[in-house]
């Protein structure tokens, strides 16, 4: 069980960048895998980024190179740093941890990319 909350979001330029952070309220380590998901209106929620407990990370295709995932294993916060943004990557993200085979979601913070 953990408590996920998002910040960051905001409306950006397309072109520019962000950074979201996501503040767990346990350990990461004790997540089997932490990622960032998006859901544009309309439309299904879909994998950005993921993280696993050693590390390794995963990005859905539309974000390869333009997006990074990371950690602070001692602020319990994942981050998702947002550069080159489109306005295809409007949408609420929300962060997501895996706890054994239950995933845990945040309130999700909106990014509006304009153009």
């Amino acid at each position: 069980q953990v408590h996920l909350v998002e910040s960051g979001g905001g409306l950006v330029q397309a072109g520019g960048s962000l950074r979201l952070s996501c503040a767990a309220s346990r350990s990461i380590f004790s997540c089997n895998a932490m990622g960032w998901y998006r859901q544009a209106p309309g439309k299904q929620r879909d994998l950005v980024a993921t993280i696993t407990r050693g590390g390794s990370t995963n990005y859905a295709d539309s974000v390869k190179g333009r997006f990074t995932i990371s950690r602070d294993i001692a602020k319990d916060t994942v981050y998702l740093q947002m550069n080159s943004l489109k306005p295809e990557d409007t949408a609420v993200y929300y962060c997501n941890a895996q706890i054994s085979l239950i995933d845990y979601w945040g309130q999700g913070t909106q990014v509006t990319v304009s153009s």
